[in-house]
């Protein structure tokens, strides 16, 4: 009984391990095997894997939904980049717009505006600056638009771009289509023959009218060349141009070489386009035979093409200012050849080279701002109000830049009051003659040119070497001063003004003589708040004259 007793007390022992393990103790000789769970711990078990399924069915979705928006994303970015590029090529032909408008705002029907004074430069050589101080002093050009296009009598160059077409081509009045006229224009070179051209006379006439330095048209932007290049065959001395062989024939140099000679100064203008090389208005290209100011193709996408245009530039450049002697100043036209619009020609490196042997050689490179644009060049107009820096305004003696069939000329008075006018707000006046197809100067022209020196030779030390002086110009009172001097113009718009014996002159600064300079005749004058009253000579002439000139003491 004892031991039957112990036996049951293991066997419920055994019995409570076993119910806590799960695991029946296994006897001797049997391996140990599972014992059946209750039914609490199935359903619990059964709970627990149904959580496990659909953990997993959720992390299975949630992987089908990351698959998915990885396949979408790209799709996504796809339509968002197809959206976006119209977007940017619409900002980029918005932007290339807004450069052609505001070319169009410089350059109106051929006539280009000017630079602002803030976006003047003053330059650091003192060799240039100098260059300016003489600049400053000369006060009158001769500028002197001529080629081929003289034959017609037309407008230099510009009727050639089919873009400026409208206002360009409305003195052609003869049946022919733009590919015509623009084969036309280009044969030109064959006919033209100036046998009567005489550099000498040109200078002679210059002189005579008080001109200081010339303007002259090396290239306009048809490309021909008026001097014997050696990287164009469409030029001056070319064999398939009638003059090549005259003894003037390399127009540049004698024309240069007669000026100096009577001590004038010399600015070769050039345009930086070229509407006749093929690495500028080259064929093969979208727009095909229609034409605009600049290339024809994009410098940006073309740029091997590009950069035989800028080669070939510079070429020309540093030829005209290495063979043609002293160059005082090198004048650029065609402000649409730039940077900022893509057609970079690496100007600035150009004219530092010559400067290395043209040392303090002024660079007009107009309308484009900048350290290379040392004077600013206001074209057909006159600012209302002094720059504070360099300029000169280009105008016509006539009613064009380039030879026009009876064109009608300012008179001197005109001149006279123009020039007294820019001279007085600081600037210097480039009058331009546009010469006759046949070599001489339009008679008309000659002139006003030779009334206009007639004048200078009186009254030119009120003219040259002057600076500004407030208050500038009042009415028909203009000022300017040199040294210990103040000149106060008073001019008179035409022949028949009346010619008063007492003047208001206002110039506010302390007067202590006043003369008239043509005479060096004493004024009696009297000072009073705001200027003084001054009693000139009687004046018994019929005719007004064009000014007198008071010079006053101060």
């Amino acid at each position: 009984m004892e031991n039957d007793l112990l036996d049951s007390v293991k066997m419920d022992e055994t019995e409570k391990i076993t119910a806590e393990n799960g695991t029946e103790q296994p006897r001797e000789g049997e391996q140990p095997r599972k014992k059946e769970l209750p039914q609490k711990n199935k359903l619990l078990r059964k709970e627990e894997l149904f959580q496990e399924k659909e953990v997993s069915q959720k992390q299975k979705l949630l992987q089908e939904q990351e698959l998915l928006q990885e396949q979408e994303l790209p799709q996504e970015q796809e339509l968002l980049q197809e959206q976006e590029l119209p977007q940017e090529q619409e900002l980029l032909q918005e932007q290339e717009l807004l450069q052609e408008q505001e070319q169009e705002e410089k350059i109106q029907q051929g006539v280009h505006n000017y630079s602002g004074a803030d976006e003047y430069v003053w330059p650091t050589d003192e060799k240039v600056l100098q260059k300016l101080e003489w600049f400053q002093d000369q006060k009158l050009a001769l500028m002197m638009h001529w080629g081929p296009y003289s034959q017609l009598g037309v407008v230099e160059s510009w009727a050639l771009s089919d873009a400026d077409a409208e206002w360009s081509r409305t003195g052609i009045d003869w049946e022919v289509s733009g590919k015509e006229f623009k084969e036309q224009y280009f044969g030109l070179n064959k006919t033209f023959n100036p046998i009567r051209f005489e550099p000498e006379k040109w200078a002679d006439v210059a002189a005579e009218a008080g001109i200081r330095y010339l303007v002259f048209t090396t290239k306009h932007h048809d490309g021909f060349c008026m001097w014997d290049t050696q990287y164009s065959d469409y030029k001056i001395t070319g064999e398939d141009c009638p003059y090549h062989t005259n003894q003037y024939a390399d127009i540049c140099g004698h024309l240069f070489e007669a000026f100096r000679k009577k001590g004038i100064g010399i600015a070769a203008y050039f345009s930086k386009a070229d509407w006749h090389i093929d690495s500028y208005w080259a064929k093969g290209y979208p727009r095909g035979d229609y034409m605009w100011r600049g290339p024809s193709y994009v410098p940006a996408e073309h740029p091997e093409e590009w950069e035989k245009f800028v080669r070939f530039t510079g070429n020309q450049i540093k030829e005209l200012a290495s063979r043609y002697g002293k160059l005082d100043i090198m004048w650029f036209d065609a402000g649409w050849v730039c940077e900022q619009t893509g057609q970079d020609i690496r100007l600035g490196e150009v004219i530092d080279e010559i400067r290395t042997w043209q040392p303090g050689m002024l660079c007009a490179d107009r309308t484009i701002g900048g350290p290379y644009e040392n004077y600013i060049t206001p074209e057909q107009c006159v600012p209302e109000e002094p720059l504070g820096v360099p300029w000169e305004s280009c105008i016509t003696l006539g009613t064009s830049f380039s030879f026009a069939y009876e064109d009608t000329y300012k008179s001197p008075r005109e001149v006279i009051h123009l020039l007294t006018d820019i001279v007085a707000k600081g600037g210097n006046l480039a009058i331009n003659v546009g010469p006759q197809p046949d070599g001489r100067l339009p008679k008309g022209a000659v002139a006003a040119l030779k009334g206009m020196g007639a004048w200078l030779n009186v009254f030119g030390e009120a003219i040259y070497g002057t600076r500004v002086c407030a208050p500038y110009k009042k009415e028909n009172i203009a000022f300017t001063k040199k040294g210990e001097n103040v000149y106060a113009l008073e001019m008179f718009s035409e022949e028949d003004t009346a010619v008063p014996g007492e003047v208001w002159i206002p110039y506010e600064g302390k007067v202590k003589n006043v003369t008239m300079l043509d005479t060096g005749e004493k004024v009696l004058f009297t000072s009073s708040t705001g200027g003084l009253t001054v009693k000139p000579p009687c004046y018994e002439k019929t005719a007004a004259p064009i000014a007198r000139v008071y010079q006053l003491e101060v």
